[in-house]
């Protein structure tokens, strides 16, 4: 990116291949942002920049990192200091889930999966929070879930790290109040995504159609704006609202048997 480029503001999106990040991509390209899209499939970023270049006339530089790779972070991080990138947004976004009970689960998996949900996102926020901080001006969201307010049988690594997500950004918000930066939680509830099928939960009663889903360009949409509005917490859906406020209600070893039934192939 030149020094005219410098004009527009930056958003690093990751995950940015599919589902609610692509959509995040989209957002921030909407909003006159240049981009640097990160994610493990070239071949659908590539699609992605192209896409956003013809239709918004940004800049649209592509990252194919693994973000399970401990050295990601900061590979990004470097590679757009050499460049001369200044990051304005940071949207962590990557994320991936496994189901089944835990102890019959893959342990390289659920490795994995806590490497790219929280050690990734705890990783690059801490290596672009300083500058937004020295330069009083940023912002970060972060994509959790309506999980990260309950235990989830079944899914019990992918909800225990959306409640890092959750409680890692609403302390940092409250960290930063003043400085110029905020940051953002999103918590979608279900979500029309590859997730599920990648996850192999196509039928779950929580991905079979029990709950209505919403579209992942509806939820990319609340986040955005909630981001750009300096929301501390986005939960798309007055449905998810009212669920959530109900499990922070209710007796937790009953939240945990709701969560495992839904969470359940239908009897």
């Amino acid at each position: 990116m030149n020094a005219s480029d410098r004009e527009k503001r930056v958003a690093l999106v990751t995950g940015a291949s599919s589902g609610i990040g692509l959509e995040l991509g989209r957002q921030a390209a909407a909003d006159g942002f240049n981009l640097v899209l990160v994610a493990r499939n070239r071949d659908a970023l590539d699609t992605l920049a192209r896409e956003l270049r013809e239709a918004h006339g940004v800049e649209a530089r592509v990252l194919a990192k693994d973000l399970a790779d401990p050295g990601a972070p900061s590979e990004i991080f470097a590679e757009l200091a050499r460049a001369g990138v200044t990051v304005d947004v940071l949207v962590n976004s990557a994320g991936i889930g496994t189901w089944g009970r835990y102890a019959e689960l893959d342990p390289e998996g659920e490795l994995r999966q806590i490497r790219v949900n929280v050690v990734a996102l705890a990783h690059l926020t801490r290596l672009f929070l300083p500058e937004m901080v020295r330069r009083g001006a940023g912002r970060v969201l972060n994509v959790a879930s309506t999980a990260a307010f309950q235990p989830g049988p079944l899914m019990a690594t992918y909800y225990a790290s959306k409640a890092y997500v959750l409680s890692f950004s609403e302390a940092l918000a409250e960290e930063l109040a003043g400085t110029g930066v905020t940051v953002t939680v999103l918590c979608p509830g279900p979500t029309s995504t590859n997730f599920q099928r990648r996850a192999k939960m196509e039928n779950v009663r929580i991905a079979s159609g029990t709950l209505a889903m919403h579209s992942s360009s509806s939820v990319a949409r609340a986040g955005w704006r909630g981001m750009m509005r300096g929301k501390r917490v986005v939960i798309p859906g007055v449905i998810n609202w009212l669920l959530v406020e109900s499990v922070r209600l209710g007796p937790r070893r009953l939240v945990a048997a709701i969560a495992h039934r839904m969470n359940a192939h239908p009897s």
